[in-house]
């Protein structure tokens, strides 16, 4: 076959990487199934596909058990690092910092958003999923809601940068078109992409088609933030709205709060360049990766990644030894990301083995129960050992982190988790403010009420709440 419809740079590429099974199906697709494909396989750097085929042979079981005892052996002279605690010592210094960047507009966030929500059941990105058990507002609703309150109370806009993938980008756009940017101004929200990856088969490294006119492709995890935003330009963009700073958080968790005072004022009094929100870990098994200090650098370690023994050793008053785990609530100085990103490999590639979907030679799909290919991501958080200074902000998970991330009937973070959350959460801030809520009576909170200054402006104190109702749905 000789694919005339393709430059001859590309065919040259695909040939030399020996790569000719892509076009198998060429001359049976129609003129817009070659021009998908003939463009993804434009977009695929070539170069790397060397990288990723070492990379998918360093991932079998002999390398990856030399490469957790290289972890051990690091983690061996490590331990936790010291944690601020939220309302604990400094706390008011550290709000007020927080509260004067804030004022003076120092700071902007990014939302990354690049995950799809099938597997909880909904078609779309999941930031659609809807979560109020009463208002039945989505993911994005509460997060950018929570933003335009942020906005309101400082008076300024808030530079929001949306990341998304291939699976999300065209429904996150056009969610934000027909919802008004969550009520955010449009001038101030930046969306942009992150790259794919593709898989490669786990025999010899090579890469796949999952249709005929497709390649098997994934985003390149949270850590492809930081190429995305700067070739999106999004770094000058934050620095034109005055922003000298930036935090990060997930789509999946409508607890999450990046941009609370406290935490950001922490962030400014040590001058930290890569801060980050943790939780106390109770038991070895929470699944939440670790961050961990050996003295020279501070870095985080995936659950997975973490030894058993080490992960159940315990220290001084029954504590892990290894406790702050790590909920991707970051902040970042502008001025380190910019280093961060013209530093080379400054976000390596991590492998999971998964279970890849394929088109055998005739054309069949196959759905493999076991995996079969290996997938490529990148993550954020290997920022951290390049960073000057870290700091640890410890939250109570009952106040900033309730993730969606399972299906019904899962033992951890399913829907029916997160609304239980969110409605705690509610209930304890109306306490706090004087407002009765019965046992039985639903009731959530608009997400622009930030604390019992937002409540008293439309409930006064002593009320009494006897009917689900949506308190602030109106602002």
């Amino acid at each position: 076959m000789t694919h005339p419809s393709l430059p001859i740079a590309l065919r040259e590429s695909i040939a030399r990487a020996d790569h000719d099974h892509l076009l198998r199906f060429w001359d049976t697709l129609e003129a817009s199934a070659r021009d998908r494909l003939a463009g993804q396989l434009a977009a695929i750097d070539w170069d790397m596909l060397g990288e990723l085929r070492r990379l998918s042979r360093s991932s079998g079981p002999e390398i990856v058990a030399g490469a957790a005892a290289g972890l051990a052996a690091d983690l061996a002279r490590a331990t936790t690092p010291p944690c601020h605690r939220l309302g604990g010592d400094n706390a008011n210094r550290a709000a007020t910092a927080g509260r004067a960047g804030l004022e003076a507009g120092h700071f902007g966030a990014v939302l990354v958003a690049g995950g799809q929500g099938s597997r909880l059941g909904c078609n779309g990105p999941k930031g659609v999923v809807s979560v109020g058990s009463l208002s039945g507002a989505t993911l994005f609703d509460l997060l950018l809601g929570r933003l335009r309150g942020i906005a309101r109370r400082y008076g300024r806009p808030l530079p929001l940068a949306i990341m998304t993938s291939s699976a999300t980008d065209a429904d996150t756009r056009a969610w934000l078109a027909d919802h008004n940017h969550g009520g955010l101004d449009p001038d101030h929200v930046l969306v942009f992409r992150q790259r794919d990856l593709p898989a490669v088969d786990d025999v010899d490294g090579n890469l796949l088609l999952d249709a005929p006119d497709h390649i098997a492709m994934a985003p390149d995890g949270h850590g492809g933030m930081l190429p995305a935003l700067v070739a999106a330009g999004g770094l000058e963009w934050f620095a034109d709205r005055g922003c000298r700073h930036v935090t990060t958080f997930q789509v999946d968790n409508p607890l999450s709060m990046p941009l609370h005072p406290e935490f950001l004022g922490h962030h400014l009094l040590r001058d930290a360049e890569f801060s980050t929100q943790v939780v106390h870990k109770r038991e070895p098994g929470e699944r939440v990766g670790v961050v961990a200090s050996d003295g020279q650098r501070t870095f985080v370690v995936e659950y997975s990644d973490l030894p058993a023994a080490l992960a159940a050793e315990r220290g001084p008053g029954d504590r892990l030894r290894f406790h702050a785990g790590s909920i991707a609530v970051h902040a970042f100085a502008l001025d380190f990301l910019r280093r961060a990103a013209a530093a080379p490999d400054p976000l390596p590639l991590h492998v999971a083995h998964k279970a890849v979907p394929f088109l055998d030679a005739s054309g069949a799909r196959v759905n493999p129960r076991t995996p079969n290919a290996v997938k490529f991501e990148r993550f954020i958080f290997d920022l951290m050992p390049l960073a000057r200074c870290v700091c640890l902000v410890e939250i109570d998970p009952a106040e900033g982190f309730a993730p969606l991330k399972n299906p019904p009937g899962a033992a951890a973070d399913t829907l029916a988790h997160v609304q239980a959350a969110l409605d705690a959460h509610a209930r304890r801030l109306l306490h706090r403010a004087g407002v009765v809520v019965p046992a039985g009576v639903g009731v959530e909170l608009a997400p622009w009420i930030l604390d019992e200054a937002d409540l008293a402006a439309v409930l006064p104190p002593d009320s009494r709440i006897e009917h689900p109702t949506v308190v602030g749905g109106g602002g």
